[in-house]
C-alpha cells in the first residue's frame, strides 16, 4: 500500500460481527467498529473481509464526527494478512468526502477485539 505523510492514529472497538457466504466458497465477514482517530472525533466503520483464511482483502466504509460539527464519510480498500494467533495485519486506502486520500496500516487483534494503526495522507 502506499505511503505517506504520517498524520496520526486510530483505536476502533469491534462492535459486531456477521458471517455470510461469499463468492467461490469463501466467507464474508462483515464487521461493525467504532472508536476515534486523530484529527477526525468519532469513528463508525464497516468493514467487509472476503476469506475466511490466513489472508484477503476487505471494503470499507465509514462516517467520522469532527469535533467541530462536520461529518466525513470515507470508502476504502485493503489487505489482511494473518501475523499469529488471532492476529491481522491490516493496510488500506481511504478516499475521503473532503477530496483526501488516506493509507492506513493497522493490526486487529481478535481476541481483544480492537483495530488499531496509523493514519498517512497520500
Amino acid at each position: 500500500m502506499a505511503s505517506g505523510k504520517p498524520i496520526g492514529e486510530f483505536s476502533l472497538k469491534m462492535v459486531t460481527q456477521t458471517n455470510t457466504p461469499g463468492p467461490a466458497g469463501s466467507v464474508l465477514i462483515q464487521v461493525n467498529f467504532e472508536g476515534t482517530g486523530t484529527g477526525f472525533g468519532a469513528i463508525f466503520d464497516t468493514s467487509t473481509f472476503i476469506g475466511g483464511g490466513k489472508d484477503g482483502t476487505f471494503s470499507q466504509v465509514g462516517s467520522a464526527y469532527l469535533d467541530n460539527g462536520d461529518v466525513l464519510s470515507g470508502v476504502g480498500q485493503g489487505t489482511y494478512e494473518s501475523k499469529g494467533k488471532h492476529r491481522w495485519s491490516t493496510a488500506s486506502i481511504v478516499q475521503l468526502s473532503d477530496g483526501r486520500r488516506l493509507a492506513t496500516a493497522g493490526e486487529i487483534d481478535l481476541a481483544a477485539r480492537t483495530w488499531k494503526g496509523t493514519l498517512s495522507e497520500i
